[in-house]
């Protein structure tokens, strides 16, 4: 795969390559994009990769346009700006930390982690700030725990409906965590484009995911075979579950909740000296 470089100012690429994951409720969102069955400002080319591939990429500004974890995204802002549609934010949508025991301090314990600069590991860190991590692939990470190879550990996507399946049990729902502490939905991620990109094309960009999604929901069988190709081992079921729980009305736009819930995550991952401060905004045309 060949990647785009950083771009000048208001140059556009004749191509815009679109990052994101291999995970349904994504393949869900941008298959009528991708696919052509509803227009952008640009033809997009998908670059699917695992989340943590993709925050990792956004530093190095490979993509003009890419899925992100909110708390990867809080590093770029300098760099990119947050659509307001096609991002994952919830209630009952959270990390689950997961073990095989009944631990319930993990402050010094190792925990597999499926990613530094996940929303995920931030969560953790609020919770327990003097955790040991060591970091995997997300789908590595149940059988890690399962082998007893660490104390605990951290899962995100649809391991949160098969972890049962490992005779692990549910330590802390770190999303009711959070929905108790704020009061707010929980931030997930994002889908992020350039900030040198002109705010037309920002703004015709964040129509055209929004126009994805909702062809997705009125011929919601066009997508079947896509999302089937990308789902690796989950079944029917377990795929829809999926797509149900993380694609919602925030997905469509994130609205002023939403807009409030990323403020707070930002605001408490600045306390916690994960990220920098900054003044730039949020959202495209915000």
């Amino acid at each position: 795969m060949t990647f785009s470089p950083a771009l000048p100012d208001t140059q556009e690429p004749a191509i815009l390559q679109l990052g994101y994951s291999f995970c349904p409720n994504d393949t869900f969102i941008f298959h009528a994009l991708h696919a052509g069955l509803v227009q952008g400002p640009l033809p997009v080319r998908e670059v699917l990769e695992d989340v943590q591939t993709l925050n990792e990429w956004a530093v190095q500004g490979r993509l003009p346009m890419t899925k992100i974890s909110y708390r990867a995204y809080f590093g770029v802002m300098d760099t990119y700006v947050a659509l307001r549609a096609g991002g994952a934010l919830g209630r009952g949508v959270g990390p689950l930390i997961v073990t095989r025991g009944d631990a319930t301090d993990l402050n010094g314990k190792v925990v597999a982690s499926p990613g530094a600069l996940t929303t995920a590991e931030l969560l953790l860190r609020m919770v327990f700030p003097e955790v040991q991590v060591v970091r995997m692939r997300y789908d590595a990470v149940m059988p890690a725990v399962q082998r007893g190879e660490v104390d605990a550990g951290l899962i995100i996507h649809e391991s949160r409906f098969t972890f049962q399946d490992y005779g692990l049990t549910s330590l802390l729902d770190l999303g009711a965590w959070w929905e108790r502490d704020t009061g707010l939905p929980l931030p997930l991620g994002a889908i992020l484009v350039r900030r040198d990109l002109p705010l037309g094309t920002q703004l015709g960009l964040n129509a055209a995911v929004r126009a994805s999604l909702d062809y997705a929901y009125a011929h919601p069988e066009a997508a079947r075979s896509y999302i089937r190709q990308h789902a690796l081992e989950m079944s029917d079921a377990v795929m829809q579950a999926h797509i149900d729980l993380y694609v919602n009305g925030f997905s469509l736009d994130v609205g002023t909740e939403g807009e409030r819930a990323v403020k707070e995550l930002h605001r408490r991952a600045v306390a916690l000296g994960a990220v920098q401060a900054s003044d730039l905004s949020l959202f495209v045309g915000g």
